[in-house]
């Protein structure tokens, strides 16, 4: 748009580098070029601003398949204007020489004509492609018809517009369709994923069964060789009962020897030491025999006198000694009375 200011009735119009300005007084062209800046008036001016810069024009319509399935197709038309005088010439450019705004409202126009005859292209291929290959191949197919068709289009040069690029963003089918055709891909990949779970348990399972069998086998062998440990330690029960019983039968016959010849030698000393004494006590009886009984008598007192415990005095009256000496008088013949026999 245009920037306009007043000075005592005169208008100055400054434009941007991206609108091309015709200025017309009297029916001549006394301005024409893109990013102009003059002084007018404004009740002899005729003044028409077309933009030389690069549009998007975004569009989105319906379409049908040959499968009788509705799709929607989002596309975007890039296009210029190349011919501002025809432009200006075809289309209502004209702008109100006191505020510069439009008249009318020519892009609203363009936009018609260029959505109007993609429309018409892209419906056409589309009503001659199912809606499986539209949602497949249907993008560069409609694109490439877009691109064709608009090149074709006599009323675009004619108008002075160049296209620039066509882009087709998605052809997408109703919200129902699409989730039918998703399901098919969905259960797939669900079976996909089940699959990839049944796997990972069966292979889960086939550790958890080597593990088992692996724990079990280890058990047998532990159970053998607890078995094998338990008739080691037997056989060596048996072997150390054996040892200590051939041990205990040396022991009890060097014992039983021992004790034999402790007794024949206890036995010996025994016969040895009766014999002495028989001899001893024979000799004792042939010479008390021998000799009389005062002798006997002396003798007897002498070995009372070394048994008697030790006597610091003792006090023998006339009676006792009498007694004792008649005792001993009456004694000594039966004594050797006795030695004799």
């Amino acid at each position: 748009m245009a920037d306009i200011t007043r000075r005592l009735g005169w208008r100055h119009l400054r434009s941007a580098p991206t609108a091309h300005i015709r200025h017309h007084r009297g029916g001549k062209l006394v301005h024409d070029g893109a990013g102009l800046s003059f002084w007018y008036r404004s009740l002899s001016a005729a003044l028409s601003e077309v933009p030389v810069n690069d549009r998007e024009l975004e569009m989105a319509f319906h379409a049908r398949t040959s499968d009788f399935q509705d799709v929607t197709v989002q596309a975007t038309v890039t296009y210029r204007i190349s011919d501002p005088a025809a432009a200006a010439g075809r289309l209502d450019f004209s702008v109100d020489p006191d505020t510069g705004q439009w008249r009318g409202a020519p892009l609203e126009q363009l936009a018609t004509l260029l959505t109007e005859t993609a429309q018409q292209h892209a419906l056409d291929v589309l009503a001659r492609t199912a809606l499986s290959a539209a949602l497949v191949d249907g993008v560069n197919a409609v694109r490439e018809r877009i691109t064709a068709g608009l090149g074709r289009e006599p009323r675009l040069p004619a108008t002075g517009i160049e296209l620039v690029a066509v882009r087709v963003v998605a052809i997408r089918p109703e919200a129902e369709v699409e989730r039918a055709l998703r399901t098919p891909a969905r259960e797939e990949i669900q079976q996909e994923a089940d699959r990839a779970t049944y796997e990972r348990r069966a292979v889960a399972v086939e550790r958890e069964r080597a593990i088992a069998e692996n724990e079990l086998a280890s058990q047998i062998e532990l159970a053998r060789r607890e078995e094998q440990l338990v008739e080691q330690r037997g056989t060596n029960a048996r072997r150390e009962a054996e040892e200590n019983a051939a041990a205990d039968e040396v022991r009890a016959t060097a014992e039983a020897a021992r004790t034999v010849r402790l007794a024949e030698a206890e036995a010996s000393s025994a016969r040895t030491v009766g014999e002495a004494k028989a001899a001893a006590q024979t000799a004792w009886l042939r010479a008390h025999a021998e000799v009389d009984a005062a002798t006997l008598t002396a003798l007897n007192a002498g070995h009372l006198a070394d048994n008697l415990p030790r006597i610091d005095s003792l006090t023998i009256s006339p009676d006792v000694l009498t007694s004792l000496l008649e005792r001993l008088g009456h004694g000594a013949p039966a004594a050797g009375a006795r030695a004799g026999r």
